[in-house]
């Protein structure tokens, strides 16, 4: 019994494990109900019976450099492994081949013709061998090496299994009053004259490096600003976006606005929640509609991919990111996620690269040492 997650912030060379080790992480019906709540969140794209919003009790938090992982004797890394070894939820994933993607890409994109929505994301799963000798623990430390600038994370309970992501996509982070958000969509793989673009942690907007947006990337990130500023003016005050500008994650580039905002009482964390998730960035617009619609139609159901995971007010901090380029881990192997937004102007093939080009994102963390 027991569940930890185990993550590093971008930039900071140190992670931090939290552990409950008694008992199961308490489950949540919403993520409107995480208001005023303190630990680890781990919520799905969708919640339902089979995947609740988690919430890993921090009953012990401890600070670590990711190489001290690699020193098997650590009492931590004792702990972690026998979370890991227990027996997880069975779930039977679905691994989607070109020719599932086809069929799901006509569907999409027929209903976006159609007029009954602006955007909409389509994700895939693909399943991948993991070398034995990489151990969960040993591919969370190398996913910190190869991602500084990423939200790291590895989660395991019985409920959702193990999952680990490098995610450059902030939902919601702040204390007290001070809050920041970001709209972040648009992707592009860095060529071999790019890939030396970096950024400070806080970059300025900027079209220089010689990176240059297609009409449909200004258009998928403008979207999910509009709806961004909309939903924070129902719940914050004082909203400034900043912005757009070019991210790098890996070897892609996105473009992202920041808004920093503030907010009363921490009981409207939950409502914001409630109100961003899940963003159009993963899911579409009208919101509803294409969540529902995903649901009904995507051929490997998401399970906790594109839904969002971090500490909230654990020492008075929260920092929730969105759930991408991430893997699910078992015994079978890996199962890694990738989506991309369709619009009227998309075209198969073209969205079938990115999300080959989003999971070598995961796919470098595999790659024998």
């Amino acid at each position: 019994m027991g569940a930890f997650a185990i993550y590093r912030l971008p930039y900071e060379s140190t992670c931090r494990l939290v552990m409950q080790e008694e008992g199961q992480p308490e489950e949540l019906p919403s993520v409107f109900a995480l208001g005023g709540k303190n630990g680890f969140v781990m919520a799905p794209f969708a919640t339902d019976q089979r995947h609740p919003v988690l919430l890993i009790q921090p009953q012990t938090c401890v600070n670590l450099a990711p190489e001290m992982l690699e020193t098997t004797d650590m009492e931590w890394c004792g702990k972690m492994e026998r979370i890991l070894g227990e027996p997880k939820q069975e779930e039977n994933t679905k691994a989607g081949t070109h020719t599932h993607y086809a069929i799901d890409f006509a569907n999409f994109h027929s209903h976006i013709m159609e007029g009954e929505f602006s955007k909409i994301v389509l994700a895939r799963c693909c399943r991948e061998e993991r070398p034995k000798e990489l151990t969960p623990l040993r591919m969370f430390t190398r996913a910190c090496g190869l991602y500084p600038r990423m939200f790291v994370a590895l989660v395991s309970a019985q409920r959702c299994g193990t999952w680990l992501m490098a995610t450059p996509e902030v939902l919601l982070e702040g204390n007290g009053r001070q809050w920041r958000t970001m709209s972040l969509a648009g992707t592009m793989k860095l060529d071999d004259k790019q890939l030396d673009f970096d950024e400070p942690p806080m970059p300025q907007p900027t079209d220089s490096h010689d990176i240059l947006w297609s009409i449909k990337n200004i258009q998928e990130q403008r979207f999910v600003s509009t709806f961004i500023t909309e939903s924070l003016e129902q719940v914050a005050g004082d909203i400034e976006e900043k912005g757009p500008f070019t991210m790098r994650a890996g070897n892609l580039v996105h473009l992202r606005s920041d808004f920093l905002f503030t907010m009363e009482q921490a009981d409207d964390i939950g409502k914001l929640l409630a109100i961003l998730y899940p963003t159009p960035a993963v899911c579409g617009l009208p919101k509803d509609s294409a969540r529902d619609f995903i649901l009904r139609n995507e051929f490997a159901p998401r399970q906790y991919y594109s839904g969002f995971a971090g500490p909230m007010a654990t020492q008075d901090d929260t920092h929730l990111y969105v759930s991408l380029r991430c893997m699910r881990i078992d015994a079978s192997g890996c199962f890694l996620y990738a989506g991309g937004g369709i619009m009227a102007d998309s075209e198969q093939e073209a969205e079938w690269k990115e999300t080959e080009d989003k999971m070598g994102t995961m796919r470098a963390v595999l790659q024998s040492p």
